[in-house]
């Protein structure tokens, strides 16, 4: 009994609502509909053995009457029942209580030939009784039930129906909702369900929209402050650097003076990375899009990047349509965060539209494989220090040109990074 309980809590979690809701509102008219035909199948039965032990009774009356004027029975039969004096198939409570003094009926509606019995004690140790059949009585009692069930089994049809209808409308702006939800995650920010519930209103699922609208407009509102404050630091920033480099270049020349100069490189280069990611943040990076073959490219990219990387697959004959600037700037931020965060020797591999970046390092963090990459989070401290930046760059400029980029740790050990190319 329990695996079975079991399953059908298994197949019913695996349904979707619509089908949930129209099984339950089968399940409960089914239920009514079976306590409704159970009362009025017991009410016309109750009804039909009434009448019957009435009408056994009066006849029963009768024959008696005719029997006390004439001392005997002229007739087997009055009306519908027959009449005998201590018939031999007289049902033994019924001979029983008749010779006790009593007037008495017995009702038999499950046998093969249902009848009603009336008896009586007369002269001394015999018995009168009547037997009225009542086959048509049952015969109308089946068909009421048959009746029962094919009404019930239309109701129950119907409000399956109408539950599954009903369901469907629900499931589908539930479905809608989730839908968006998932956009506005996906960073369509400007999604909406539609238009606000009418205020008041005591529907759920308008309650859920609403909130769920409101939520994307604060969260579009914050994030767009969040752009705004990111693009205006790093643009404030821009000036104040450029003479910041110009003035380290005058320095005389020196260790002091190295140090200097790297570390405002290194400011400038955050600055244009800021600067980038609000642009990609904000959507208004277009690409240019060309056809090229892939390997060739790779190479090209690979030696410009300046770091020290095998090239395998770079006379991939495969055609991709990409932007140029944009791909070179993918591929060197994989590189860069080889050589910064991996272990040599590091390679890439062109196959098909395909292009790999693999170190030999400690691999990626579970939690930037599990949540993609986040600016400023470079995740464990063996993949070292830094601003997060250059991944997510990656990712930005890969949607740009609509292409996808696929982090993973392949064994033994390592950090690869696949980007997908549309072919041209």
């Amino acid at each position: 009994m329990r695996t079975v309980l079991t399953r059908c809590r298994g197949l019913l979690r695996a349904l979707g609502l619509r089908w949930k809701i129209a099984i339950l509102l089968a399940v409960g008219c089914s239920l009514v509909a079976v306590a409704i035909g159970v009362l009025i199948h017991q009410a016309r039965a109750a009804q039909i053995g009434d009448a019957a032990r009435a009408s056994a009774t009066a006849q029963l009356i009768r024959v008696r009457q005719v029997y006390e004027l004439t001392g005997r029975l002229d007739f087997d039969k009055v009306g519908e029942a027959d009449a005998r004096i201590d018939c031999p198939e007289l049902p033994g409570p019924l001979r029983a209580a008749a010779l006790d003094g009593e007037r008495t009926t017995y009702l038999d509606m499950s046998g093969r030939h249902p009848a009603v019995w009336a008896a009586r004690p007369i002269g001394g140790d015999h018995v009168l009784s009547v037997r009225q059949s009542l086959a048509d009585d049952r015969a109308e009692l089946s068909d009421l039930d048959r009746r029962l069930v094919a009404y019930g089994a239309v109701v129950v049809a119907l409000a399956a129906i109408g539950g599954a209808l009903l369901a469907s409308r629900l499931s589908r702006e539930l479905r809608t909702a989730a839908e968006i939800a998932r956009r506005i995650s996906a960073g369509e920010l400007d999604a909406r369900i539609g238009p606000p519930g009418v205020p008041g209103t005591r529907d759920e699922v308008a309650e859920l929209s609403s909130a769920v609208d409101t939520m994307a407009a604060s969260l579009q509102q914050r994030l767009e402050a969040e752009q705004r404050f990111t693009a205006d630091v790093a643009h404030e920033l821009r000036t104040p650097l450029t003479g910041l480099h110009t003035a380290a270049e005058l320095l005389p020349p020196g260790r002091p003076t190295e140090l200097v100069r790297d570390r405002v490189a290194a400011l400038r280069t955050l600055t244009e990375d800021l600067l980038e990611v609000a642009r990609l943040d904000a959507n208004r990076e277009e690409a240019q899009l060309e056809v090229h073959r892939l390997g060739p490219l790779v190479e090209s990219i690979t030696r410009r990047s300046g770091v020290a990387a095998e090239v395998v697959g770079g006379q991939e004959p495969a055609r991709v349509r990409t932007d140029v600037r944009r791909l070179e700037r993918i591929l060197a931020n994989l590189l860069a965060n080889a050589r910064r965060h991996g272990a040599e020797p590091v390679t890439v591999t062109v196959s098909g539209t395909t292009v790999t970046v693999r170190d030999r390092g400690p691999g990626f963090p579970e939690k930037l494989l599990r949540e993609g990459p986040q600016r400023f989070l470079t995740g464990a401290a063996e993949r070292g220090q830094g601003t997060g930046l250059g991944l997510t760059i990656a990712v930005g400029q890969a949607q740009v040109i609509g292409a996808r980029v696929t982090l993973t740790n392949p064994a033994p050990s390592g950090a690869s990074a696949a980007v997908a190319l549309p072919p041209g």
